[in-house]
């Protein structure tokens, strides 16, 4: 492996900008990292042409830099549409076909000089944190061989930690740029929701609960992507003000207040050693100079756990709806599609409407929580990466687990009000990650602690 593709990718980009490396030797050691490591992870999908990319490198070494991420190589999401490449979402219904144009972030990103080499591995229709699909497989963990690589970013997280890319975009809905950074040593980041744009089509008034952003392997790297793909769009009216943040967020964070919410007062199964891996983890805040409390849950688990159901159900259901409307594509759904598509629209309006009124008390009392600290943090996931070979865990701490998303309770409280949130990588006897969570808009604060998390562990 050349030596570069070890670094950061603010020094890649800054060596490919004064010309220290060219483009070209940067995409030839992307291609040949992964040839080497690809096979076994399975984390790279739809790779373009080596060729081609090499071409488009020499193309853009003679035009000098277009924006911050010139000449860098990114595999997108296979859950995002970038122009001329396939869009599976990892369903047979779709393999094969070709974007007409690029998603407004990962067109951001091309802007900003990026050259989109491919699409990383997600699960079927990104539902579930599992990364595998009938059209390309499962992807492994990058640090545990055989076992799950955690979804629904689980290509992306393992593209970066297998050193195949130096940035990724994901997207998360329930702990999917969380997660599987948690379980391959990385960082992702889910911004606050707006700051980085859907596509304006369809509703654009109703939270929509998932959001595209930046995972990398250290916070001022995410910072820098989360740069070029933030921003309102003007077809949208839910959307946040720019802000930069990369040269923002190397800062003193003693006094900074942690509220510590490990398993939620008991509500949350975890599979032994991963609450006493997170809490031993987060004793590093205190050492940082950060108060750590740790705090009783500030809303009933239950309650974010029905709102949460409700609504992802019903926004399943809108998406996947005119596929299961029709006979001959239905049976091509997984059964976990089905299940959610037929909770949705099986909802009556009242039953919307309580969710969203237990939504809006939990983040009602989350600015309670907020007045008294300046962030809350979790565990990534219930339990260690599983086997490979399973959909799910079915079981944690001998409770059953009565979905396939129940044993990622634990991501809800953030994703269910939009809050920002930086997974971290802790150390323990098998991967995990701490879930930094901060109020609306605080995207800085959490990029702060964890850009001073990352220079606690060096």
């Amino acid at each position: 492996m050349a030596e570069f593709m070890t670094w950061t990718a603010h020094q890649l980009t800054a060596a490919v900008a004064t010309r220290q490396l060219s483009a070209v030797e940067v995409m030839q050691a992307t291609l040949d990292q992964i040839a080497a490591e690809d096979p076994a992870m399975n984390a790279i999908v739809s790779l373009r042409d080596g060729d081609d990319l090499l071409a488009a490198a020499r193309a853009a070494d003679g035009q000098g830099p277009r924006g911050p991420l010139h000449g860098i190589p990114i595999a997108v999401k296979d859950l995002a549409n970038a122009a001329g490449l396939p869009t599976s979402q990892g369903s047979p219904l779709f393999a094969g076909s070709i974007a007409a144009q690029s998603d407004i972030m990962v067109q951001r990103m091309q802007d900003a000089g990026a050259i989109i080499i491919g699409k990383t591995n997600t699960p079927e229709f990104g539902l579930g944190s599992h990364t595998f699909n009938p059209v390309f497989g499962a992807t492994q963990n990058a640090l545990l061989p055989g076992t799950s690589a955690g979804g629904s970013s689980g290509g992306a997280a393992v593209a970066l930690a297998r050193h195949m890319v130096c940035l990724a975009d994901g997207s998360d809905m329930m702990g999917s740029l969380r997660n599987p950074a948690g379980w391959n040593g990385v960082y992702g980041l889910r911004p606050t929701w707006g700051r980085v744009p859907s596509e304006p089509s369809g509703d654009v008034f109703m939270h929509h609960l998932s959001t595209g952003g930046p995972m990398a392997r250290c916070p001022r790297d995410i910072a820098m992507l989360l740069d070029v793909q933030s921003g309102p769009d003007p077809r949208q009216p839910l959307g946040l003000p720019q802000e930069k943040f990369a040269d923002r967020i190397s800062v003193d964070v003693k006094g900074c207040r942690i509220a510590w919410l490990g398993d939620w007062g008991g509500a949350y199964p975890m599979e032994a050693g991963v609450h006493d891996a997170a809490e031993t983890a987060v004793a590093r805040f205190a050492q940082m100079g950060c108060t750590v409390e740790a705090v009783k849950p500030p809303f009933a688990a239950e309650a974010i756990w029905e709102a949460w159901i409700t609504l992802r159900s019903f926004a399943v259901a809108a998406s996947l709806g005119p596929i299961y409307d029709q006979p001959d594509l239905r049976n091509a759904l997984k059964p976990e599609a089905t299940w959610e598509v037929e909770r949705g629209l099986a909802l009556s309006g009242q039953q919307i409407q309580r969710a969203s009124a237990l939504r809006s008390d939990w983040y009602r009392a989350a600015a309670a929580l907020f007045q008294s600290y300046d962030a809350f943090v979790l565990p990534t996931a219930q339990c260690w990466p599983f086997p490979i070979d399973w959909h799910w865990p079915r079981q944690i701490a001998d409770v059953d687990m009565d979905s396939y998303h129940r044993w990622m309770e634990v991501v809800v409280p953030v994703s269910l009000i939009g809050l920002p949130c930086l997974a971290v990588p802790i150390d323990g006897p098998r991967p995990m990650g701490l879930q930094i969570a901060g109020p609306r808009g605080a995207d800085l604060t959490v990029l702060q602690l964890g850009q001073a998390w990352e220079e606690s562990r060096q």
